[in-house]
């Protein structure tokens, strides 16, 4: 690290659970970021304000004005413009050093195939089934640590799944795919404008702690927030031996 970079980091240098080293990993890391909406603006401003070295933000939408009621990466002036280009923009106003590649496309099994080998770290930050699925599988494919957090109304939950750990579960270990759930979308049900900041910040935190080695991971905890009493329920999950994802993985 130069000086620079130890001024700009010293608050990370200064724990013992991170220090020189642990944030020399983060600089040298690569960060999957799978939208760059609600979650995606947190997790992204966290990252590169961090100094994650590399940062891949794929998303197809563009900036709405309905979106900058919680997607705070976003702003007046971007509104139209592809929100991975507005996130790219944010990201180095506050990090130049970071390396941001935006990719304006939708999240299907090929890209994300090739994007997620890639990464030391993928965070699910989309609001549909089909793609977290699809992240999910590409994943366990790859041996990649997968931070997933979901946000609606009021209601929030995180959790980690990391292939490389034996007793993890997958994301489909506990929403299978095959089993039919009711989406809810923001755009019909509303979302608490702050939900997503917490969901996303926690997020950044667990991809951090993943990245660095500081702490102990979320890894097969599904933590549950209820924004409207601000109640945290944690869920412990283990790996089901008839995933069809990761059952026969070990």
């Amino acid at each position: 690290m130069i000086d620079d970079q130890l001024l700009r980091y010293s608050r990370h240098v200064l724990l013992n659970e991170i220090g020189i080293e642990g944030q020399e990993k983060i600089l040298v890391s690569h960060a999957l970021i799978v939208g760059a909406g609600g979650l995606g603006s947190p997790v992204a401003l966290y990252l590169g304000s961090a100094g994650v070295g590399r940062i891949t933000v794929v998303d197809h939408d563009s900036v709405d004005m309905t979106n900058l009621q919680r997607q705070i990466i976003h702003t007046m002036d971007r509104v139209g413009q592809p929100k991975v280009l507005s996130a790219q923009t944010a990201i180095a106003a506050i990090n130049p050093e970071v390396r941001v590649t935006p990719i304006v496309a939708r999240a299907d099994a090929v890209l994300l195939d090739t994007l997620v080998a890639q990464a030391d770290v993928v965070l699910d930050c989309c609001d549909n089934f089909a793609t977290r699925h699809a992240i999910n599988a590409a994943c366990v494919k790859h041996g990649k640590p997968l931070v997933s957090g979901a946000a609606i109304r009021f209601d929030g939950q995180v959790c980690v799944y990391d292939p490389r750990d034996a007793s993890s579960p997958c994301y489909a270990c506990v929403f299978p795919p095959d089993t039919t759930f009711e989406e809810t979308r923001c755009a019909t049900m509303g979302v608490f404008a702050p939900l997503v900041g917490i969901i996303g910040s926690m997020q950044a935190s667990e991809a951090l702690k993943l990245l660095s080695g500081a702490g102990r991971p979320l890894t097969g905890r599904l933590l549950m927030l209820d924004g409207r009493s601000m109640e945290f329920t944690e869920v412990r999950i283990g790996r089901q031996a008839t995933c069809t994802v990761c059952g026969g993985a070990h």
